[in-house]
């Protein structure tokens, strides 16, 4: 047991290190060229902008590594303190024995315990880090009510999807975790479908774009591209952040395009146009199937694994839980599984960056050449302060999209 906990420690230490590093390494790369940006850099941005860029990001991953520090300090003392098993057993003790809603309970409890503590951090993010660089646009009442509507949303959600994953233990038997992926793997694809109909709108308003130019130019690019839409819609990010964003949801007869209203105001009609053959391009080139089945099979390793560390009962024995529950085991991996799958951003970032260069290629075909995708990527980068000199490691490992200058580069290649 002494060793499982020295393991767990030695792998959130080096977590917690390999985060440090990678953001003191670019924290420096940023600095080195934060006078005399490259050339490539000078192009995108005038030299007030990239210096605010420059301001914004340091101070972010200053931020950020305060507070990876503080999330690292508090998990620690929840899985070493004895917090959780304590926790679980008051909680348990609500149903009769072996009664699956109160391990569920326990779970979810344990999940808005373990977020309250980066409430303040999270505080702090919104209303002084955004807010000095202009990207703020909520109030306190809306954010409380964001995290009061979160939390409701875990209730009504997570506890009959719990439930059912429990039960399939006395359903099913040793064959549980097979069923339980299949569970979770239906319900996310269902969650593709209902989300933008019944979850977004709580947050935000969806409104369809006004007939006009820029709608019928978007129709007209989806039609000629094989993305036949039967509307565009619009939503009111801006109520939150300054920042900008399109994309869309769902698949098959029930896919949206959706376009961040500060998208709009930001950007002419062909670059808007581009940005959305982008989108589409993700959708022509099969990279959605592509990274559901991905998502598929890791959500069933992640279901074996469970299954095994919950028979092996080393594992709830070490920290504090008794042998024989799956609750606690569920919750661990949860916490524990991120010391692991860290070490492997780099391949899934790897892949990602791999179907953005495909969208970016599709997109420059799509509208006739790369100028307005170019500028529509100049512009966001310039709206959202973006760094656009990352130390390798750290893109590496944090980045899902190629570099601004890596993209342009790439669009300029046929």
């Amino acid at each position: 047991m002494l060793l499982v906990l020295s393991i767990t420690a030695a792998l959130m230490v080096l977590r917690l290190a390999g985060e440090l590093v990678l953001s003191a390494l670019n924290r420096a790369e940023v600095r080195r060229h934060a006078e005399a940006p490259p050339a490539a850099a000078a192009a995108i941005m005038d030299l007030a902008t990239y210096r605010k860029s420059v301001a914004y990001t340091l101070e972010k991953s200053r931020f950020g590594a305060v507070a990876g520090i503080f999330d690292t300090l508090v998990t620690a003392l929840v899985l070493f303190g004895g917090v959780l098993p304590l926790l679980f057993a008051h909680v348990a003790d609500w149903g009769a024995p072996n009664a699956v809603w109160s391990h569920v309970m326990f779970v979810l409890l344990a999940m808005m315990l373990l977020s309250v503590p980066s409430l303040p951090f999270e505080w702090w993010e919104q209303f002084r880090l955004e807010e000095k660089f202009g990207f703020n646009k909520s109030s306190v009442g809306l954010w409380v009510m964001d995290k009061v509507k979160g939390t409701v949303l875990t209730l009504v959600i997570g506890f009959p999807l719990l439930w059912a994953l429990l039960s399939l233990v006395k359903w099913t038997g040793e064959s549980w975790w097979l069923w339980g992926f299949a569970l979770l793997f239906g319900f996310q694809l269902l969650m593709l479908v209902l989300y933008p109909k019944l979850i977004l709108p709580l947050f935000n308003k969806l409104t369809p774009l006004p007939e006009g130019e820029l709608r019928t130019r978007l129709l007209a690019l989806g039609d000629r591209t094989g993305f036949h839409a039967k509307t565009i819609e619009v939503i009111d990010g801006s109520k939150r952040s300054g920042h900008s964003n399109a994309y869309f949801t769902g698949f098959g007869r029930f896919r949206r395009i959706v376009l961040f209203d500060t998208l709009i105001a930001q950007l002419t009609p062909e670059e808007l146009e581009a940005v959305l053959a982008h989108e589409i391009g993700h959708y022509r080139r099969g990279h959605i199937p592509k990274m559901i089945a991905l998502s598929a099979a890791m959500m069933a390793g992640g279901f074996g694994v469970i299954a095994w560390l919950a028979r092996s009962p080393w594992f709830n024995l070490s920290f504090g839980f008794p042998a024989d529950e799956l609750a606690p085991s569920f919750l661990l991996f949860g916490l524990l599984s991120g010391l692991v799958t860290f070490w492997f951003s780099p391949l899934m970032n790897g892949l990602s960056r791999k179907h953005e260069y495909e969208a970016d290629a599709f997109a420059r075909e799509a509208v006739g050449g790369p100028a307005a995708m170019v500028g529509a990527l100049r512009k966001l980068a310039q709206k959202n302060l973006t760094n656009l000199t990352p130390h390798p490691w750290f893109s590496a490992f944090h980045y899902s999209h190629p570099t601004l200058v890596e993209r342009e580069a790439a669009l300029a290649r046929r």
